[in-house]
């Protein structure tokens, strides 16, 4: 019973927040404090007790490389599929349509499921989704778009063209400057974010078998213990319903991308993956997750629109919720 009221706190705390919100006790934009929170304190610190508390050994890698696979190719898919649609719309659907909600929801509902074991199969597929939701999705979509990352699309003239205006530089150096350039704000991207940051160095950590002292996980335990509240609570605030009928089909066109291919991923785990019944399961559940929270953050960068996004994940939440249930009832371990 309480493998089924986990999750389905988590969406009565989506709807708190979205109640608290609509009462006006926070701003249209106090969410943006609760993203700081997020995603430089309680979510690495969750990835750093998960690494010093459980044993990650070298083989499970596979399981990385399977979810960064699960994670990049639905953008070249989207990107291809709405190659007549205006630049917006594509950027909506390829940041919401790729990658996975893992630390801030599998974390706490696999545990609820099938136990903290579990969450060393959600770290090591973390660590591959993690290339994509932490700065990739960003990095790529905006690179197939031609979409300046430092600015909003809505000041960039996009208008309904597919891709925004592009022109490659004819002289040499100015190419060599553009590509360098490129490449810096690419480096920032990655570096900048510290999940990302500290999924490389947990890396380093477990290739080169350093073991991580008691006292660290024993003082980031708190912070860790709070990272599925103020996630989950961070999309209620952010979180508005659809406005028009385009929103609507927005979240529906998100929706229907992310179920088959995630029903497919999750076929692909179950019956390829080289590993026990516990390990498969686990990852079978993780290929039906959410949206990522970092979707949020991007999508609200791009196109100024966290709100409908915020929606798109409670909703890909609810779904994922049903199908997460159903294979832990359904499938052995």
């Amino acid at each position: 019973m309480s493998a089924i009221l986990k999750p389905i706190a988590f969406l009565l705390i989506i709807f708190a927040a979205y109640l608290v919100k609509r009462a006006g006790l926070f701003r249209p934009r106090d969410y943006r404090v609760m993203q700081v929170v997020v995603f430089d304190f309680t979510l690495p610190a969750s990835i750093i007790v998960s690494f010093a508390t459980n044993p990650h050994h070298l083989n499970m890698l596979l399981i990385s490389g399977f979810a960064f696979l699960c994670a990049l190719l639905p953008l070249p898919l989207t990107f291809l599929a709405s190659r007549h649609k205006p630049a917006a719309d594509r950027a909506f659907l390829m940041l919401n349509a790729s990658g996975f909600n893992v630390g801030n929801f599998c974390f706490p509902v696999l545990q609820a499921f099938m136990g903290p074991s579990a969450l060393v199969t959600a770290s090591m597929f973390d660590i591959g989704n993690s290339v994509m939701v932490t700065a990739g999705t960003n990095v790529m979509t905006t690179s197939m778009l031609h979409i300046d990352m430092d600015k909003p699309i809505t000041e960039q003239h996009a208008g309904n063209a597919p891709t925004l205006p592009y022109t490659r530089p004819k002289d040499r150096d100015a190419r060599r400057l553009a590509r360098r350039a490129k490449l810096r704000k690419i480096a920032k991207g990655f570096l900048t974010s510290v999940p990302f940051d500290i999924y490389m160095l947990m890396l380093v950590v477990m290739f080169c078998r350093i073991p991580i002292p008691a006292f660290i996980p024993t003082l980031l335990d708190p912070v860790a213990n709070a990272n599925s509240f103020c996630s989950v609570f961070m999309v209620g605030m952010l979180m508005d319903l659809p406005q028009t009928g385009k929103d609507v089909r927005d979240v529906l066109r998100v929706l229907a991308w992310r179920l088959p291919l995630g029903i497919a991923f999750a076929a692909v785990a179950w019956f390829a993956l080289p590993f026990d019944a516990d390990v498969r399961k686990a990852v079978v559940m993780l290929a039906l997750a959410p949206t990522a929270v970092f979707s949020t953050l991007f999508t609200d960068r791009v196109l100024g629109n966290a709100k409908l996004a915020g929606f798109t994940l409670a909703a890909s939440a609810i779904v994922a919720i049903c199908l997460m249930t159903g294979v832990q009832f359904l499938l052995p371990a």
